[in-house]
């Protein structure tokens, strides 16, 4: 018996790579499901006794649409048997191929697992994988294929970034768009491109994770400038919730950050960003952290976002402020009885899109601009931007009359003595 398939180049390349655990981000009409199919009929001929391999999708009814048929054409000479109802492919060899719905999730209890597919698991829960899938694979240090086009920035797109990052060398991610199948004809995809809306052709073509409805923010919005001579500091801190650091949860990244917003207020109202820190701190490197912006900047007006996390470090800043001698007055910034993403966009979008806010074009802010440009995404932290936005409660105009005389110097830019 002989098996002959036909691979496009990156799926040769994701085929032939031994890394325990890939993670695929694929355009549509890339080659997933062929990949995935050829993957599972050599992992179940080569599959051990006792165990078997397995198809997920995101229900029973897509992996019996996308896979079943595929196996039985692409697999004739290796099947021994196959039965539609239970969606259980026999081979040769006398191991199984399984499909099944993540819908169900009962359904993929209690079996022993050599190979994993998990196709299109950027719409499959997260659950699946962390409380099912993966003790499955344990007893045979088994394997597995996440493949799917981007949803959004859910947990598919943590494991995509563990595989990137390379920190874990059992994870291995690849990033591969429509134009990347050979066969399709460049001209195509063009015309999608110009028919669809820019939302659905960065998601279903370039397999991208930066996709967002709202178009809130513009990319265009945002400019770098240096930092102007006129103007005061103000900082607003958002602070994130301190017993999920010391919890020490397994997936940080999903965590909220504490943000400290840096910004000069310029005379004539417009803001410069100096910087926005963030990290998920624990209570007193948070204090710490805050106290060294104090000192630092000199800031015309302080705000932490009021809540249980602004009590319970306030008590901890102000023995600070009392040893170092540095004091500042904190003032509590409240939500207005508004939802976030109106108090964020009644804050910011008007002023970004008119130029009133420019950025600090030494500082990092890349992070900030992310998160900016995806407001509002499920999935997507706005740590920062919640931050930039409450600057507004802290803004304050300059009393400082303009006198035609030079004979004046104010002491106080607050009151304008």
């Amino acid at each position: 018996m002989e098996l002959n398939f036909s691979l496009l180049k990156w799926q040769q390349e994701v085929f032939k790579d031994e890394t325990r655990f890939k993670v695929v981000a694929a355009g549509r009409r890339c080659g997933k499901s062929r990949l995935s199919a050829v993957t599972l009929l050599i992992e179940a001929l080569n599959c051990p006794v006792g165990s078997a391999v397995m198809y997920i999708a995101p229900t029973l009814g897509m992996a019996r649409t996308i896979m079943y048929d595929l196996l039985l054409d692409l697999g004739k000479p290796v099947i021994k048997s196959a039965h539609v109802n239970n969606l259980e492919i026999t081979l040769v060899n006398g191991r199984k191929i399984m499909l099944r719905g993540a819908d169900n999730p009962d359904s993929l209890r209690g079996v022993s697992l050599t190979y994993v597919v998990l196709d299109e698991c950027a719409f499959i829960k997260e659950d699946t994988w962390q409380k099912i899938i993966r003790a499955a694979l344990s007893d045979k240090k088994g394997r597995a294929l996440f493949i799917s086009t981007p949803s959004g920035r859910n947990w598919f797109y943590d494991l995509f970034n563990l595989g990137r990052e390379g920190d874990d060398e059992e994870w291995k991610s690849w990033h591969k768009t429509t134009a990347d199948n050979e066969t399709i004809d460049p001209k195509e995809i063009e015309a999608a491109k110009r028919t669809l809306s820019s939302f659905a052709f960065k998601q279903e073509y370039l397999s991208s994770f930066d996709t967002t409805g709202a178009d809130v923010f513009k990319h265009e919005w945002i400019k770098r400038d240096v930092e102007p001579k006129n103007g005061s500091y103000v900082v607003a801190i958002d602070l994130a919730g301190f017993q999920d650091i010391s919890a020490g949860s397994t997936n940080k990244s999903r965590l909220d950050e504490t943000a400290i917003a840096i910004v000069k207020v310029k005379d004539d109202g417009s803001w410069w960003i100096k910087d926005i820190m963030h990290g998920r701190w624990d209570i007193k490197e948070t204090c710490n952290k805050i106290l060294e912006v104090i000192k630092e900047y000199r800031p015309v007006g302080v705000g932490i976002e009021k809540g249980t996390a602004k009590n319970a470090a306030l008590s901890i800043l102000q023995d600070m402020m009392r040893q170092r001698n540095v004091y500042a007055h904190i003032t509590s910034l409240t939500h207005g009885n508004k939802k976030k993403t109106d108090r964020v966009i009644w804050a910011l979008q008007g002023k970004f899109e008119h130029g009133r806010i420019t950025l600090n074009q030494d500082a990092d802010l890349d992070t900030f601009v992310d998160q900016l440009v995806m407001f509002p995404t499920k999935g997507v932290h706005d740590d920062l931007v919640d931050a930039l936005a409450y600057v507004e409660q802290l803004a304050l105009n300059s009393f400082v009359p303009d006198y035609e005389e030079d004979n004046y110097e104010v002491y106080d830019v607050v009151s304008g003595y």
